[in-house]
């Protein structure tokens, strides 16, 4: 493996690419380092650190500062970071089967993809300006959405001056991200927006281990309770369970046999038997960070109302967030299915190129069947991308684990890392195997999550 790592370096045009990408990731990482204008660092850093004390870090406003590598507790220009883009080319993908037009426009090829491009830029840009907002007025302003009053201002100066001008510069920043990483997509190597929220949550990989080797020292969690060093060992030993876990997660696959009639093109003899892949997590990291944006509805929408018996059942880590969290991860798996799975298109494509399902005939019997088995399959991924996305809660709930730490036992953070690494290895070792280099395996190959 460590060979395959020093051949990427001897191919010219992969090692361009390579610097290229980790020219992209160093700029990425200055804009998360930048405090916006206008805000008392000092005071911030105290504001956060009460958080972490008082164990209320835990929620929503650590998950948004592991995200953004760290940048909200600086609020730095980089605190929405590639989000919103990510966020908008979701919608995106789910208004394209529903909408006719965008429908119409998927199937003009290059030119309506691009403009679909260009409507997500157009959408990017009005996420920004509304979550641009909630941020800068909460940081002049934190109980306004339910967080607890600072001691002291948080920021210098006029509070609607600071508002306005927080909101220009996190916007700008937000849309230079999303252009960086367009440019690592097609200059660089792997998905550019996926390097970049991946290399966020990394960078909060040293201070979760720190927090680890000092709570083994002290023999207590951040939160008070007894934690003993074997119970370190445990610790890695449950992390590599759950690394392995995710990773067959994410490559599992049931196999589909497709039959291929035999034609003769040319000279060429056409036909055979191969096989239709259909993923166990189809969906990916998806209902995970729908349940998520959902989730904060309830709890916000209460507070602010002040209905905070309902904001309490609706909390952060409360079983009723537990349960309606599990709920709706479970829902959402079917729902992505629904809308990205055509099982009649699917049907038709094998019916015109000549190949069919053993035992099944061509039309709606094989779209039922591959409805049926997909049904089955996403019911399977579904249960364990529920376990896997409720284990740091278990973690933190049962075992007093920091936040920090243990969102990197499961969740959303696990599988994008699990997921982009797992891409990209794939597209080093296709360059190296093109060139006659060996790959990362001996046996076998990696795949993509596009099933490449």
């Amino acid at each position: 493996m460590f060979a395959a790592f020093w051949n990427t370096l001897k191919i010219k045009e992969l090692r361009s690419k390579l610097l290229f990408t980790a020219g992209i990731i160093v700029l990425c990482r200055i804009a998360s380092n930048i405090p916006c204008p206008g805000v008392d660092p000092l005071a911030l850093k105290d504001y956060f650190a009460g958080f972490e004390n008082s164990g209320a870090g835990s929620g929503m406003m650590s998950m948004f500062d592991l995200f953004s590598g760290g940048a909200l507790q600086k609020f730095a220009i980089a605190t929405l970071g590639i989000m919103p883009y990510i966020t908008a080319s979701i919608i995106m993908q789910l208004l394209v089967p529903v909408l006719p037009t965008l429908e119409k426009m998927s199937r003009e090829g290059e030119s309506g993809r691009q403009k679909i491009n260009q409507y997500t830029r157009y959408l990017t840009v009005l996420i920004c300006l509304v979550q641009g907002t909630v941020a800068a007025t909460a940081m002049v302003n934190p109980s306004k959405i339910g967080l607890p009053a600072p001691s002291s201002s948080l920021v210098f100066g006029s509070p609607s001056n600071f508002i306005i001008m927080t909101v220009i510069m996190l916007t700008c920043t937000t849309m230079i991200l999303m252009w960086l990483g367009e440019q690592v997509t097609e200059r660089g190597i792997g998905n550019g927006a996926s390097i970049i929220i991946t290399i966020n949550i990394i960078a909060g990989l040293p201070a979760a281990v720190t927090q680890l080797i000092s709570m083994a020292l002290n023999e207590t969690t951040v939160g008070g309770a007894s934690f003993k060093p074997v119970q370190l060992l445990i610790l890695l030993l449950v992390f590599a369970a759950v690394t392995a876990a995710t990773i067959l997660l994410t490559q599992g696959f049931r196999r589909v046999p497709i039959h291929m009639v035999r034609k003769t093109v040319g000279k060429q003899v056409q036909g055979g038997t191969t096989y239709m892949p259909l993923k166990v997590n189809f969906a990916g990291v998806m209902p995970i960070i729908f349940a998520g944006s959902l989730m904060m509805v309830p709890g916000t929408l209460f507070q602010w109302l002040q209905w905070y018996q309902l904001a309490a059942m609706f909390g952060y880590n409360s079983p009723g967030y537990t349960i309606l969290y599990g709920a709706l991860i479970m829902g959402f798996s079917y729902f992505w299915v629904a809308n990205q799975f055509n099982p009649i298109q699917i049907s038709e494509n094998l019916k015109q190129q000549g190949a069919y399902i053993p035992g099944i005939r061509p039309g709606q019997p094989t779209a039922d069947f591959l409805d049926t088995t997909m049904t089955r399959v996403t019911f399977a991924g579904a249960v364990f991308l529920t376990a896997l996305a409720l284990f740091p809660m278990v973690l933190y709930n049962s075992f007093r684990i920091p936040f920090m730490v243990a969102s990197f036992f499961g969740g959303t953070s696990l599988l994008i890392m699990v997921g982009v690494v797992l891409d990209t290895m794939s597209q080093l070792e296709s360059h190296l195997t093109m060139r006659n280099y060996d790959g990362f395996l001996k046996r076998g190959r990696l795949r993509s999550r596009s099933g490449r």
